[in-house]
């Protein structure tokens, strides 16, 4: 299977340890321990922010590939956010980044938790592409032809000036 070959590929130790470093100043052990719900919560990840942050870091290495929906065949940006929302749950999303922009709600860059979208103008058009925020001022995406889905700093010069806002998509959408 392509998926597994390309996944080895990229040493799970440091996946592992980028996760938790990423996640590291999120959620404390009482956070976790009183944690029942699938809710968001201001404080700390909620279940399925947890769920979607690892399953993101799961997908880290398969290629870019414009149109993909699959991981065996590659995924281009919104391919990858709407495999992982279809895993995690079981919400079909809209095909583009940009129908994706008008989805839940809006989420002010302060105030970003993991599992959120991060959108970006790259092609001369807003909301022309999607990745998600994992925390720590950090976001996974599928970058463009050549490359492979990988993580990315929201503090990089290219992505600062190209940033057009942020969306929580709730459960239920």
């Amino acid at each position: 299977m392509t998926t597994r070959r390309q996944i080895s590929r990229f040493p799970w130790c440091i996946c592992m340890g980028a996760l938790i470093f990423i996640l590291s100043g999120t959620a404390t052990a009482s956070d976790a321990s009183s944690e029942t719900s699938n809710t968001p919560r201001s404080n700390g990840l909620s279940t399925l922010a947890s769920e979607m942050v690892m399953q993101a870091m799961g997908m880290i290495g398969i290629r870019y590939k414009y149109g993909g929906n699959e991981p065996e065949d590659g995924l281009d940006c919104s391919g990858l956010v709407r495999y992982l929302f279809k895993k995690v749950w079981g919400a079909e999303l809209p095909r583009t980044s940009e129908e994706m922009s008008r989805l839940g709600e809006h989420v002010d860059s302060r105030s970003l938790q993991a599992g959120d979208l991060v959108f970006y103008n790259t092609l001369q058009r807003g909301f022309s592409h999607v990745g998600i925020y994992l925390g720590d001022n950090k976001f996974v995406h599928a970058p463009s032809s050549g490359g492979q889905v990988r993580i990315e700093s929201m503090d990089v010069g290219y992505w600062k000036k190209r940033f057009n806002g942020a969306r929580r998509i709730n459960q239920s959408e």
